[in-house]
């Protein structure tokens, strides 16, 4: 990977976030996969269209693109993806899925503090 083609994945990434941040969801989902496209080891886009598809009401296409994040060979910040899956398994209900979710959110970074919420606040309610 040279640095000019992952400067352009984080660029097409950063774009989307922007579009995000106006509510335009497929535009921001369309220039995820062009930098899948251009750097398919960055793990920013994978996550980001699962964060997307949350937000559209669509968490279980959410499920993929998250898995995907995970397992990306470069990604800085594997808490975010798994905090999102937590949060795709909390809105089906699925509460043994989403707690081991945010453990492993935590085991990435023990400081992220959405997901120290999520847990404490999921672990409350089912007590």
């Amino acid at each position: 990977m040279t640095a000019a083609r992952a400067w352009e994945a984080s660029l097409r990434n950063n774009l989307g976030t922007a579009l995000q941040d106006h509510k335009r969801y497929d535009e921001a989902i369309a220039e995820c996969h062009r930098a899948i496209a251009v750097d398919p080891d960055f793990g920013n886009p994978y996550n980001d269209i699962g964060a997307y598809l949350i937000e559209l009401g669509r968490p279980q296409e959410a499920i993929p693109w998250l898995e995907k994040a995970t397992r990306a060979p470069r990604y800085e910040s594997y808490c975010f993806p798994h905090y999102n899956l937590g949060r795709v398994y909390e809105k089906l209900r699925q509460w043994g899925k989403a707690i081991a979710c945010y453990r492993a959110s935590l085991a990435a970074n023990s400081g992220y503090g959405l997901a120290k919420a999520a847990l404490f606040r999921l672990q409350s309610q089912l007590n």
